[in-house]
């Protein structure tokens, strides 16, 4: 089937199913029969296959029982999912949620901001009427008081004056239309500033709120009321869990609990606790940036008032920067209070989803499955084996992770949360936390934390199997696929409360090791000039012999003493080895000459003489 033809099949089971449920006096929204519609065709005991074209009966079928489950109002599990969807429709995080409440704001002035630079006003009444309308304007956008309190418009005005007189208008008009707009923004944080400092000097300040002492008070008063709320849900879930637990160990007392549908209640408070983990977590940014801002802005007082002090003119490059830094701190003041007030709204709506505990689970009924039964927190269960940690030894092919060897071991993403998966895969879905401190289990890039050293070990034997055991679980159960983060098995429901930890896959442990390095202390050796010369006057002394030099001649003369030391050369050609050969070989010998000289030692004469004596033997003779 073409995909334009299957979204419109969809669309049409999906109005339809809204039909059926609103003919039963139950108004549903079409997010949260889409997600039913899902979680039904996902289911396998309801038997659809998703490889082939539905049928006329497969939709009756599929109608059928998604209305079913829709109208079913004693059902943990459709509350869970309700309060999926509520959350994912009504929660963005903090930079978003500005971002569109800055984008409303801009979209209510723009009927305004249009009439002030559309006027062509030429005539007084026209310009008076304009002025109006730019300190209305003002007012509007600073959210500093109503602009029909005459009070108020008073004091705007008298702000915008100093600022903004109103023979400037004629300037203004000849203004292009975005100069105007960017005009009109500026001169609102110039006087929103002005009013704040007024306010703070105690001579004006009409109509504004104290935000940052409503603040002080609202963000702790919220915070209380999510904590109580965070904390009876805990207490039910660990209440829960202990029943549970009990009951995985006893095959009698587990088919007694099965109308109860424990298991299902147990998701249903454990899904409202990460959703308030969630709210508290931006209540507590909240309540950060607002002390900070608190000390920024009385540093801005502090600092303009300092400014302004005993003088009577004062430039308006000085000024004029402080007013826009007010007027910015205040705007973040109004966005923190707006922020507060919508995570408050979301804790009180999430109350409604839990309706089915108190009905399903008095305490009479409580009190009776928990007889004999000890139930523990989460931290306890923690604590009980904290000191059972893995032996890295016993396995050669997977990878733990510890503490203390890994850098970022508390922001890796472990997979279902941070239960422990051989309990949920083996106890048919009992939560447990589990405990980092045993030891992550590495297994293709994810990670896995146990509540028990048995169970890390089990696990690890055949990780595919429990995983494969988990996968079809949240078939069943289709609250599972967002209360245990099971995106990559099934992309379609991810929720937005859930897309900013999808990030978090990608980051990748810093294991630590114990090693040493040594450093030697001349790696290289001494570069030391010393030719360098650090004195300017002996540079100077030696720049000006320089320049004498390049004023002289260089001669070169050869004296009677120097010419024959001069080094000459010359080439020849090497002698050649030259041989002949002779029919016959024959040889000569003449003598050999033997000449004497007698009397060179002298004699008793003074005169000496020379005797030559010559005994060289005759030719024939040899």
């Amino acid at each position: 089937m073409p995909p334009t033809q299957a979204e419109s099949v969809i669309k049409n089971i999906i109005r339809e199913i809204g039909q059926e449920c609103a003919a039963h006096g139950e108004i549903v929204p079409e997010t949260l029969v889409a997600f039913m519609v899902k979680a039904v065709v996902l289911d396998p005991s309801n038997g659809f296959n998703t490889d082939r074209t539905l049928t006329k009966s497969d939709v009756q079928k599929l109608v059928k029982l998604c209305v079913n489950r829709l109208l079913d109002s004693k059902n943990p599990s459709l509350d869970t999912i309700k309060m999926q969807v509520y959350f994912d429709m009504n929660y963005t995080s903090r930079e978003e949620f500005l971002e569109e409440h800055h984008r409303v704001i801009e979209s209510r002035l723009s009927s305004v901001s249009r009439e002030i630079t559309d006027s062509r006003a030429c005539v007084r009444e026209e310009l008076e009427s304009l002025y109006r309308k730019i300190v209305s304007y003002v007012l509007l956008r600073s959210g500093l008081g109503s602009p029909t309190d005459i009070k108020i418009v008073r004091e705007a005005t008298a702000a915008l004056q100093s600022v903004f007189p109103q023979t400037e208008l004629g300037t203004f008009l000849t203004l292009s239309k975005k100069d105007k707009e960017r005009q009109l923004k500026e001169l609102t944080m110039i006087v929103t500033g002005i009013r704040l400092f007024n306010r703070d000097c105690g001579k004006g300040g009409e109509g504004i709120d104290d935000l940052p002492a409503i603040l002080q008070e609202a963000i702790p008063a919220t915070t209380q009321h999510v904590d109580s709320q965070l904390e009876a849900v805990q207490d039910q879930a660990y209440r829960y869990t202990a029943i549970l637990e009990k009951a995985a160990k006893n095959p009698l007392m587990s088919q007694e609990l099965q109308p109860y549908m424990l298991r299902e209640a147990l998701y249903n408070v454990r899904q409202c606790e990460i959703f308030l983990q969630v709210i508290l977590s931006d209540i507590i940014t909240c309540a950060q940036e607002v002390e900070m801002m608190i000390k920024q802005l009385e540093a801005q007082l502090e600092q303009l008032k300092l400014t302004v002090k005993s003088k009577t003119a004062i430039p308006t490059s000085q000024v004029f920067p402080i007013f826009i830094a007010l007027s910015n701190l205040w705007t973040s003041f109004q966005d923190e209070t707006v922020l507060i007030s919508i995570l408050s709204n979301l804790t009180t709506h999430l109350e409604p989803f839990l309706g089915a505990h108190d009905l399903f689970f008095p305490e009479k009924v409580m009190q009776v499955l928990l007889d004999g039964v000890t139930v523990k927190t989460d931290v306890c269960r923690i604590k009980e084996h904290i000191e059972d940690k893995v032996n890295v030894a016993d396995f050669k092919k997977v990878e733990w992770l510890f503490p203390e060897t890994t850098a970022n071991f508390d922001k890796l993403l472990i997979q279902y949360r941070g239960f422990c998966a051989y309990t949920f895969a083996t106890t048919d879905g009992l939560l447990l936390p589990g405990n980092p401190s045993i030891g992550i289990l590495k297994y293709k890039d994810k990670y896995y934390t146990f509540n028990t050293r048995d169970a890390a070990y089990s696990f690890a034997e055949n990780p595919e199997n429990y995983i494969d055991i988990i996968r079809e679980k949240a078939k069943k159960n289709a609250e599972l696929i967002q209360l245990l983060e099971l995106h990559q098995q099934f992309e379609t429901f991810i929720q937005y409360s859930q897309m900013k930890e999808v990030d978090k896959r990608y980051i990748k442990p810093i294991t630590k090791c114990e090693t040493g390095t040594q450093t030697d202390t001349h790696l290289l050796p001494p570069t030391i000039v010393r030719s360098y010369e650090w004195n300017e006057w002996e540079l100077r002394r030696k720049a000006i012999k320089l320049a004498n030099l390049r004023r002289k001649v260089t001669h070169s003369v050869q004296t009677d003493h120097s010419h024959m030391r001069r080094e000459n050369y010359s080439q020849v050609y090497p002698s050649k080895d030259v041989g002949t050969q002779s029919m016959r070989e024959g040889s000569s010998r003449v003598p050999r000459p033997q000449i004497y000289i007698a009397g060179l030692r002298g004699g008793q004469t003074k005169t000496t003489y020379g005797v030559k004596v010559n005994l060289t033997r005759a030719v024939d003779e040899t």
